[in-house]
């Protein structure tokens, strides 16, 4: 069975994961981390996307990115970052080869519903692997920014988190409670269903909205965003 095209909207925050060849470690030294943050600031700014959330594990990364109003930027910037990282590995490590999967994985995200769980979804990824005790703990994330532990620096402002309040302090503090919150009952499970499948991150209406606007029937398996009431 044909694998169904990628679905990249202009101007609409994606949940990327791009992963080691073979589940191989991509970053072993903190050298390794930097460059690829370095990077990845230098061709957002470039390519006109905005970043707004990220977390590198050792043999994968998550990213939320708005490719801007050029769709086909998404794939410019991973390319960009994944070919750079690749290069300065292999010199460091006297190596040749491959170090990502050849195709990187994206979801769409339903903006109101699920930005700000995706990006929790993003930075827990360390407390989820026994890593840290607590997000701020680890360093390769987004979580101390929004979470009003380090400056901002390159990262960007998304529409959901602005929403949290009217200052710097209100906002980070709002996100900081936001994160510490019981996890609503199938929310990570519909989240890691999506970007694994490469499917939209939405309920079934959003799924009907984005095939009208790309003019395509799109597959969506799975369950919708659990119901307020539901435990």
């Amino acid at each position: 069975m044909p694998r169904q095209g990628r679905v990249v909207l202009p101007n609409w925050p994606h949940h990327i994961i791009q992963r080691g060849h073979n589940k191989q470690r991509v970053f072993r030294a903190e050298e390794d981390y930097r460059y690829y943050l370095q990077t990845l600031s230098e061709w957002k700014v470039t390519l006109g996307c905005e970043v707004y959330a990220y977390c590198l594990m050792t043999n994968h990364v998550h990213l939320i990115v708005n490719p801007g109003p050029k769709a086909a930027h998404l794939a410019l910037l991973m390319k960009r970052v994944a070919g750079r990282q690749t290069r300065y590995v292999n010199a460091r490590a006297r190596r040749t080869g491959t170090l990502w999967e050849s195709r990187y994985k994206s979801s769409p995200i339903e903006t109101e519903a699920y930005l700000l769980a995706c990006g929790r979804y993003v930075e827990l990824n360390p407390v989820r692997a026994g890593m840290v005790e607590r997000p701020e703990q680890y360093p390769w994330s987004s979580y101390r920014v929004r979470a009003g532990r380090d400056a901002w620096g390159w990262l960007d402002r998304d529409p959901c988190y602005e929403g949290l309040g009217r200052t710097a302090h209100e906002r980070a503090a709002r996100y900081r409670q936001w994160v510490r919150e019981a996890i609503p009952e199938g929310e990570w499970e519909q989240i890691r269903q999506a970007i694994q499948r490469g499917q939209l991150t939405g309920d079934d209406r959003f799924v009907q909205t984005v095939a009208r606007r790309v003019g395509r029937r799109i597959e969506f398996r799975g369950r919708g965003r659990p119901k307020k009431d539901e435990k």
